[in-house]
């Protein structure tokens, strides 16, 4: 268990607030939302795009590709609004990025 930003926290928010108790409070709690990675950046899953997970066979990843792409593909929705276009324009570009991450982690095994 990481402890020493509650500490390094409480020690500051007493320090900024010239020594009341709800300074020590406040440093405590921000310490412990970086101790518990609340402000860390999620890493990227290509595998979850396709709702896969990361031991699927290249058949799998197939299939799954070719459903979504068929599903989100923009040419598709020619007579749709234009944000339910843009929509799956960006989703389709999703798609196409995590299935080519997945052919270049795959291809360097």
């Amino acid at each position: 268990m990481r402890w020493y930003g509650k500490v390094l926290g409480a020690i500051a928010g007493m320090a900024l607030m010239r020594g009341h108790p709800a300074g020590a409070l406040i440093g405590l709690l921000i310490g412990h939302a970086f101790d518990a990675g609340w402000f860390r950046p999620k890493q990227y899953d290509p595998y979850a795009v396709l709702g896969l997970s990361a031991d699927a066979s290249e058949a799998e990843i197939d299939r799954a590709y070719r459903r979504l792409i068929t599903q989100y593909h923009p040419d598709r929705l020619n007579g749709a609004a234009e944000d339910l276009r843009l929509q799956a324009e960006k989703k389709a570009g999703e798609i196409n990025a995590a299935y080519d991450r997945i052919q270049k982690l795959r291809s360097k095994r």
